[in-house]
């Protein structure tokens, strides 16, 4: 911290009781300046001679009662008492230190007792400056000390700019090329650093620690100077806001609905709403992950609607960068459920419309495609995770979060499946065709063979369901290599259906029965009914006199092809020895 002396006389001030303060010399003191409840006995020659107001003070004085002392009132001077006491030493001469954490409360006193060059060469105003521009600017530190000190001296501060000079200087070395920095130049903590960075190496972020110091409304007076200034980068202008969230909003790290204080909530709040106001436009500027926490944060402490919208168009710009556990959001108290779902579904839709408008700019389909597949799978996480933790999760919000995806390209079905299959396992109350609603999400064609064998022995999928696993898994395996992918839609896929649909009174007759029957019995069943689906499907290519199925649009098997007269596929002859 740099620092001045000034004068060089001995300090002689002395108190006589808590609110005296005199001048102990063979001098009689004759004037008596009262300075909130101090009373300082002092001379009227050295301060008449740097003071053009107490020149004027003094000349429309009265005189004290019990003294000779003419006696002066000025309760409203900057710093109060110790400030006035500071440039009174000045004018005997005496010996004072100024520093960083005085400098503002004696710069706006010697204003304010008009301590200026006209009245006397070298005076208190022109030793401040000297001090000001030469070293307190200068210092990182120091300014940053100087601008937190201005907040409590309004408008004396404004009045000489100090607040200014220390929001252009902080800016301007903010901006500063990180090679130029020396590690004591900061507060930034130094040893948290990563192991493989060079010691004496400075980040481009040096200082977002520093001003995370700031309140919140001089923080933002600080960014937007930087930002006004350039020379620093959207993305680092990103993590100071992060930065200063982390460190100001209570929770902000782990999700807290514990906002007891309604004026600590208020408090937080509008720091809420400031920093969204701050967010750079720049789409990398910030991350997904600090975007989310925000709009946590805006839940639990109630903000505004349009700092909720804005956050979330923020995160549907990026939303393939989320993962399931930033999704969860609680909801407010009071709701009929613990997370707030519907505020993924607008998350989803603001995903929709942005990736619609490149569409429309005729952006890169591949970028499309990647992010749309992202975004599918995080949705197929989210919906298996709280469909395991949300008791209260109804199945057509389910269905309709699914469904916002599905369009959406996939490598395979396994995560929808394992979404499915978790709903129907937390939420078994569900009725027959809610059950077939929800397993109607899933392709079947686009099972891995580890999902297909799971999936043909989970109970709680519909009967229908497990029999078209059973009959894709034995299409694969009889399917040639050169068949076209399962993405296309050739009439195969009708015939399918037919298929299944000519076994509906088979499959109502078997569930029916389902519960009156043993396991090894439910299992016989499907048995059944898969072997009438595999005999007319024979039946009908025999009178055709095609020897294959080249037209099927089902995905290719990587395993080996089968004969047609082998109609049973490992895990059909699985479930026949168990029964």
């Amino acid at each position: 911290m740099k620092f001045m002396k000034l004068g060089s006389k001995p300090d002689s001030f002395q108190s006589d009781e808590d609110c005296v303060r005199y001048v102990a010399t063979e001098l009689a003191t004759d004037v008596v300046v009262i300075v909130g409840d101090v009373k300082f006995h002092l001379h009227k020659f050295p301060l008449l001679s740097k003071s053009a107001r107490l020149q004027k003070l003094i000349a429309t004085t009265t005189t004290d009662e019990q003294s000779d002392d003419d006696e002066i009132r000025i309760p409203d001077i900057p710093g109060g008492p110790p400030a006035f006491e500071i440039c009174a030493k000045f004018c005997y001469g005496m010996a004072v230190t100024l520093n960083a954490y005085n400098v503002v409360a004696v710069r706006c006193a010697a204003e304010y007792l008009e301590m200026y060059e006209s009245i006397e060469s070298g005076n208190l105003v022109y030793k401040m400056e000297v001090f000001l521009n030469s070293s307190v600017l200068r210092s990182w530190k120091d300014s940053i000390i100087v601008l937190q000190t201005t907040r409590s001296f309004y408008p004396w501060s404004e009045d000489v700019k100090l607040d200014v000079r220390c929001l252009e200087s902080i800016a301007l070395k903010a901006a500063m090329d990180p090679a130029r920095v020396d590690w004591s130049y900061t507060y930034n903590r130094r040893k948290l650093l990563p192991p493989e960075m060079n010691n004496n190496s400075v980040p481009r972020d040096w200082w977002v620690e520093d001003l995370a110091e700031l309140s919140i409304d001089l923080f933002k007076r600080v960014v937007s100077t930087i930002r006004r200034k350039g020379g620093v980068l959207p993305e680092v202008i990103g993590e100071a806001l992060e930065v200063y969230a982390a460190k100001r909003i209570p929770g902000f790290m782990i999700q807290n609905d514990d906002n007891d204080d309604e004026e600590d909530v208020m408090e937080q709040r509008s720091l809420l709403e400031t920093l969204v106001s701050m967010l750079p436009s720049e789409k990398q500027s910030v991350s997904c992950g600090f975007l989310i926490k925000l709009l946590k944060s805006s839940v639990s402490f109630e903000c505004g609607e349009e700092e909720r919208k804005e956050l979330s168009r923020r995160i549907g710009e990026k939303l393939e960068e989320a993962n399931v556990g930033d999704l969860l959001i609680r909801a407010p108290e009071g709701g009929e459920t613990v997370y707030d779902i519907d505020i993924v579904e607008t998350l989803i839709d603001e995903f929709v419309t942005q990736t619609e408008k490149r569409d429309e700019l005729d952006c890169s389909d591949d970028i499309n495609d990647s992010s749309k597949a992202n975004v599918a799978k995080l949705i197929d996480g989210y919906l298996a995770e709280i469909s395991r933790i949300e008791t209260n999760l109804s199945t057509t919000k389910f269905i309709t979060i699914a469904e916002k995806v599905s369009t959406f390209p996939r490598q395979s079905h396994d995560g929808v499946y394992r979404a499915i299959d978790m709903f129907l396992k937390q939420h078994p109350g569900i009725t027959k065709s809610e059950k077939k609603s929800s397993s109607r999400l899933m392709d079947c064609r686009k099972l891995s063979p580890e999902a297909c064998a799971h999936a043909v022995q989970n109970e709680r999928l519909p009967l229908r369901v497990v029999v078209q696993i059973l009959f894709f898994e034995q299409v694969r395996a009889t399917t040639k290599p050169s068949l076209p992918p399962s993405g296309s839609h050739g009439s195969s896929r009708t015939t399918t259906e037919e298929e299944c649909e000519s076994v509906t009174a088979t499959e109502e007759t078997t569930t029916t029965t389902r519960d009156k029957t043993s396991s090894s019995e439910k299992t016989k069943a499907k048995g059944v009914v898969m072997s009438r689906i595999f005999s007319k499907l024979w039946t009908g290519k025999d009178k055709d006199g095609v020897g294959d199925v080249s037209s099927s649009d089902t995905s290719e098997s990587p395993g080996s092809v089968t004969t047609v007269g082998d109609k049973s596929t490992p895990s059909t002859r699985r479930r026949r020895s168990s029964s």
